[in-house]
């Protein structure tokens, strides 16, 4: 029986991923990058996801990066292939319907920090540190970090971690906004906990649509993105969900979604 890469554990359509490597820090080989795309196939029809949590096994590391064993040998056609598996899974993760949250816990590098840039948001325990050191082993980032990066903290600050390799903590990643959040270890299990109780009191089409606005209107001018949630907007009043959120309001009751 082959070792299991990916652990799911599902909370009434919370999902949590946990990648399981935790002898080699989690690192991303091509094993890893199979089975998380396999399971993101799994997740993408499933009409009652409510989210997806992402984490690392124990408490060292989130992911520390790609697994350099096995790409040093590879010739530069072998590269440009495991770069593509690995970009057309974390794009799968970074286009799931609902909100995709990255738990970061101990190191984040490299292909770790690019699989966490494609979640919607992260939060981190203050033990995490972050980086893209790939320039320390003659390399650029190949999974998404050049492009991610500077759309999450600005081209100056990006071009600052993917040129010096230097790592930060998790302090710095708060500061120039890498993170939403800092947290000590013990306290993540209460945050996954309240965010659970949070997005289940939420319209599930609402935040759906609410992820959709924000990521299709960010690939458009203004006014096509404003019409954009024009349209989405009056979409909620086709379905149960709008009726049933605003009556509970009105009847001042917790609305039934």
């Amino acid at each position: 029986m082959s070792e299991q890469l990916i652990e799911r554990q599902d909370n009434g359509g919370i999902v949590t991923l946990t990648i399981s490597r935790p002898k080699a820090l989690n690192a991303l080989n091509s094993a890893v990058i199979t089975e998380l795309e396999q399971v993101l196939v799994s997740l993408e029809t499933r009409d009652d996801l409510r989210a997806v949590l992402i984490t690392g096994a124990g408490e060292k590391s989130f992911v520390a990066g790609a697994d350099i064993a096995e790409m040093k040998d590879k010739t530069p056609e072998q590269a440009r292939e495991f770069a593509g598996q690995a970009l057309r899974t974390i794009k799968r993760l970074e286009k799931l319907p609902v909100p995709v949250v990255a738990l970061v816990n101990g190191f984040c590098l490299g292909g770790g920090c690019e699989l966490a840039l494609a979640c919607d948001w992260a939060v981190a325990t203050d033990n995490a540190v972050f980086g893209q050191p790939e320039v320390l082993l003659g390399v650029i980032p190949g999974f998404g970090g050049t492009q991610r990066l500077p759309r999450r903290v600005g081209p100056a600050m990006a071009i600052d971690l993917v040129t010096t390799g230097r790592k930060i903590d998790a302090q710095e990643a708060l500061r120039i906004g890498l993170v939403n959040r800092v947290m000590p270890q013990a306290e993540l299990g209460a945050y996954v906990d309240e965010l659970t109780k949070q997005l289940r009191s939420n319209g599930p089409q609402a935040v759906r649509g609410s992820k959709q606005a924000v990521h299709d209107g960010l690939d458009q001018d203004l006014d096509s993105a404003l019409a954009l949630e024009t349209s989405l907007f009056a979409l909620c009043f086709a379905g149960d969900e709008q009726s049933e959120g605003m009556s509970a309001f009105v009847e001042k009751r917790k609305a039934n979604f």
